[in-house]
């Protein structure tokens, strides 16, 4: 019986040393260095067990065998704790290491940036383009109202969501600055607050001249003049497509439409573009300023003139500047 029992704990004894040695000797391999050399991105699936993200840890080349990953990740008891997303793997990794990364959470932050300008038909464009957004785009607002900035999403993202988050983030901003109007104010809706500092947006990109814009633009409706806006025919013949990638006509601005300032009185029927805050601003705080016109001055900016016999010398300027430049062709003159 004693001979038994010596037996019988000479057996357990070497099981557990085989056992010890085995999970040390995984240990081991799941501290050595990935296979690796540069960071990876890598997106684990939704509903991803550990055999299958070990699968794709070996697709991605971060892992180089999928059985050590998969005993290591129970033995050290992570295989619960597995998150799905997409991580940004660092060079050399160990199975531990992308283990706790996995386990953390710590999912890449995306960045979708919508400038300044664009039309919500490009917006859209954007969106649907942008990597790791899913989803189809089944809510399109209305032209303008989206607000550019720049947005955060993780892989997997709704595009429907993203959109949503940047019209309410555009309703709040023109609400707040709906809120700051002066009294008397010759707009009498957040929706023309919106219009007008489209065509704010699209006339100027120096920030500086936003102000002086949105003046002009606010003395001429005072007067009951005609906003005669180059960007609002643009959009009367895109129809909010995208660039028109040619200068305007005199022929353009004869298009019957009500986005033709030149021909209709006061703002067209509603945003040309996405505005930003700052020309959300500029209209709600106008430069103090008599002027009722400006033109381009060949740098970039525009120069201003409170009279039509100096807006004409500007105009005359600006001509002279153009035709130094590339000539002269039958185009608008970018006056204002």
């Amino acid at each position: 019986m004693k001979h038994v029992l010596a037996l019988l704990f000479s057996a357990a004894l070497i099981g557990l040393i085989a056992v010890g040695g085995s999970y040390f000797y995984i240990e081991g391999q799941a501290r050595q260095p990935g296979p690796h050399q540069a960071d990876t991105h890598v997106v684990i699936e939704q509903g991803s067990g550990v055999i299958s993200i070990a699968d794709t840890l070996v697709r991605n080349g971060v892992v180089s065998d999928a059985l050590v990953f998969r005993l290591w990740a129970r033995a050290s008891d992570q295989h619960r704790r597995l998150r799905a997303g997409e991580f940004l793997v660092p060079a050399g990794a160990s199975i531990d290491d992308v283990l706790k990364l996995l386990a953390s959470g710590k999912t890449v932050v995306r960045k979708l940036t919508l400038p300044e300008g664009l039309t919500v038909t490009e917006a859209m464009i954007l969106i649907q383009d942008a990597e790791g957004l899913q989803g189809p785009l089944t809510a399109i607002p209305d032209e303008g109202w989206l607000l550019p900035e720049t947005y955060h999403y993780s892989w997997g993202d709704e595009r429907v969501d993203m959109v949503l988050n940047m019209s309410a983030a555009m309703e709040d901003a023109v609400r707040a600055a709906w809120g700051k109007r002066p009294k008397d104010f010759v707009l009498k809706s957040s929706q023309e607050l919106l219009t007008l500092a489209s065509i704010v947006e699209k006339e100027t990109g120096v920030a500086d001249e936003r102000p002086m814009v949105a003046a002009v633009f606010l003395n001429r409706l005072n007067k009951g003049m005609r906003l005669q806006s180059d960007p609002t025919v643009v959009y009367a013949l895109t129809e909010g497509s995208g660039p028109l990638r040619r200068a305007l006509t005199r022929d353009d601005l004869k298009i019957d439409s009500p986005y033709n300032t030149y021909l209709v009185m006061g703002l067209p029927p509603g945003p040309i573009a996405l505005a930003g805050k700052a020309s959300l601003e500029a209209v709600i705080h106008p430069a103090e300023t008599d002027a009722l016109y400006f033109v381009a001055d060949g740098t970039g900016g525009h120069v201003f003139a409170k009279t039509l016999e100096e807006h004409n010398q500007n105009v005359a300027k600006w001509r002279k500047i153009k035709r130094a430049l590339n000539g002269a062709p039958n185009d608008a003159t970018n006056a204002n």
